[in-house]
């Protein structure tokens, strides 16, 4: 059962009917996270504002997705991890692409890198050895990447806390356990 009663569309008012309306407007549909983000309009446009800002970095779309697998998984949220296995399916990565990244892996050495620095980062809380930054710069990623890996990190753990602590219905297919 929902902790955090979601808001629905269709009487929601001022800031948070705004909001809403512009989510539907890019996606076709408002997923149960945004409504219930919308119980407080300053964190859902937090929310949008810096998945939107990250929209246009550096990282590809395909690596987004990876990134918010691997945290998600690394965090337990179920909620994220089914949503981001069907938005990444949607720009691209295959059922081996979205397992492995769950899994904090790619076939890509790059993309691998990424993800495992990802993982690093969520594990130690932050606190990186300079040979965990290495290892990045070593498989082609600058200053740049590095970046906004941390920044990913810090957005997906937020949706993975909120998600957990809302118990928000997921509203897309649930992604099945990761086989051992």
């Amino acid at each position: 059962m929902e902790r955090i009663v979601p808001v629905d569309p269709q009487t929601a008012q001022g800031k948070a009917k705004e909001l809403l309306d512009a989510v539907k407007a890019k996606l076709g549909l408002v997923p149960n996270m945004t409504r219930a983000m919308a119980v407080s309009p300053a964190v859902l446009e937090a929310y949008l504002g810096i998945s939107g800002a990250l929209a246009h970095g550096v990282l590809p779309p395909t690596v987004r997705e990876q990134l918010a697998l691997d945290v998600g998984q690394a965090n337990g949220c179920d909620y994220c991890v089914s949503a981001h296995s069907a938005i990444g399916k949607r720009v691209g990565l295959n059922e081996q692409a979205v397992l492995d990244s769950r899994r904090g892996h790619s076939s890509d050495p790059k993309t691998d890198a990424l993800l495992r620095f990802a993982r690093t980062l969520v594990e130690k809380r932050g606190l990186v050895t300079d040979a965990d930054v290495a290892a990045v710069r070593e498989a082609g990623g600058g200053d740049a990447e590095i970046a906004e890996v941390v920044a990913h990190v810090g957005l997906n753990t937020f949706t993975n806390y909120f998600n957990t602590v809302a118990a928000t219905t997921i509203d897309f297919p649930k992604a099945p356990a990761l086989p051992a």
